[in-house]
């Protein structure tokens, strides 16, 4: 299939656009990926918020920080829309896919015939199911507002109450302590991450975030969140203690947002699920981002990854792969990659390791100083890199991960032998 052939007439003599629903960073990349694949054809993007499509890292990290101004974290400017002829609706809520009719239903009961549907709605935080937890004070972070009302509250002196020490928690505690503000961080594991990381390298972060003065409590079981008039103000713990909080940050993870999918008869397993040309159960729908439950060539299974990198990238696959184009930029094969920033810490996590999924974690530098790499092994063979203040390694890595060789762990861990020789 040709670039200008993934519309097809409705019936009346019109071609019917590629409905892209979800006005996020991966929406964006699409609309912007059809294009540059030579794409002709009417594109609309569809999304429920009535901000331009953004990046979100940066709300936990340099907007949230007050470092990176708002027009920093929109993916386009408001004329390329336009400029590319992409039909941008914002503040509209598809409610219903009919993949048999291909149209999307809105809240206001328009509907909108497609060629090809690509599904980028994301993930919503999970909420906090204990008594309390809808007083004023008590905070998510996944929308730009949110971070602005999570900022305003970043006083010095404020004390602030973060449930859960995963990225978005400590991202945010970090944040709360820069601006110098009083933070405790709860968490129902022995440790920060530990799911992610594992023992070894989640230390680094609980030591890290004590290092900078937050009172971090483990094994911490949370019954309800206290108030006065409406207000929060604490956290009760199973023990009977309570932590006294001005604002109470929630951070328990994400679930994807697969309503429209499942109703419209999609496979949905933990996500959307598709094939590695991020095309699901229905050969016109795709998927991609946090929403993708996809399967990866180089680890043979589904995987759904809830970062930034994959809402980059995973566009530029389901772009080509709706448009029937071949090659492998029509396979989604990228090795999973995050980052995180907090206080002088910075660090890039390239592959993808299973919590119980390692038998050997191999330092190269001492993880004390906060300067070093870790290594996730299993049968000799290297299944992720993490590196901490050292940069431009992410390359050497990925190439370990992808070549499945089994290495020496005494080379590995040695700094003075290139990781290409290990």
């Amino acid at each position: 299939m040709g670039t200008d052939t993934a519309g097809t007439a409705d019936g009346g003599g019109h071609e019917r656009p590629v409905v892209i629903v979800g006005a996020s960073l991966g929406g964006a990349k699409a609309a912007e990926a059809l294009r540059g694949a030579g794409y002709r054809g009417g594109i609309v993007l569809i999304g429920d918020e009535h901000e331009l499509p953004y990046e979100r890292p940066p709300l936990s990290k340099g907007y949230l920080l007050g470092k990176t101004p708002r027009e920093k974290i929109y993916v386009h400017p408001t004329q390329w829309y336009a400029e590319h002829d992409v039909t941008l609706r914002l503040g509209t809520a598809v409610t219903a896919i009919d993949p048999v009719a291909h149209t999307v239903t809105l809240a206001d009961d328009g509907r909108i015939e497609y060629a090809k549907l690509l599904l980028t709605t994301g993930s919503t935080p999970r909420r906090l199911p204990v008594p309390g937890a809808d007083q004023d004070g008590v905070l998510y972070l996944r929308r730009v507002e949110e971070s602005d009302r999570i900022r305003a509250a970043l006083e010095p002196g404020a004390r602030v109450a973060v449930i859960g020490a995963g990225w978005i928690g400590l991202e945010t505690a970090a944040a709360a302590r820069t601006a110098g503000a009083e933070v405790t961080v709860l968490e129902a594991a022995e440790l920060p991450l530990l799911r992610v990381l594992g023992r070894e390298v989640a230390q680094v972060f609980a030591d890290l975030h004590r290092d900078h003065g937050v009172d971090l409590r483990f094994n911490a079981q949370v019954e309800e969140l206290t108030g006065d008039g409406g207000r929060v103000t604490g956290v009760r713990l199973a023990d009977g203690s309570t932590v006294a909080a001005d604002t109470v940050i929630i951070g328990i993870g994400i679930a994807p947002v697969t309503a429209l999918a499942e109703a419209a008869g999609l496979a949905v397993e933990n996500g959307v699920k598709t094939d590695e040309h991020l095309r699901t159960s229905d050969p016109d729908v795709y998927a991609a981002g946090d929403v993708a439950n996809a399967f990866h060539p180089l680890f043979g299974r589904h995987l759904r990854v809830e970062h930034w990198a994959n809402a980059l990238n995973q566009p530029q696959t389901a772009a080509r792969a709706l448009l029937g184009l071949a090659g492998p930029e029509a396979v989604h094969d990228r090795v999973p990659y995050f980052f995180t920033d907090q206080y002088d810490l910075g660090m890039e996590y390239t592959g993808y390791v299973e919590p119980e999924g390692y038998d050997q974690v191999v330092f190269r530098g001492d993880p004390a100083t906060r300067e070093f790499i870790a290594f996730w092994l299993s049968g000799g063979r290297v299944l992720a890199g993490m590196n901490v203040n050292i940069w431009d390694v992410t390359d050497p890595i990925r190439d370990l991960i992808v070549s499945k060789r089994v290495v020496d762990p005494d080379r590995l861990a040695d700094p003075n032998v290139p990781l290409g020789e290990v």
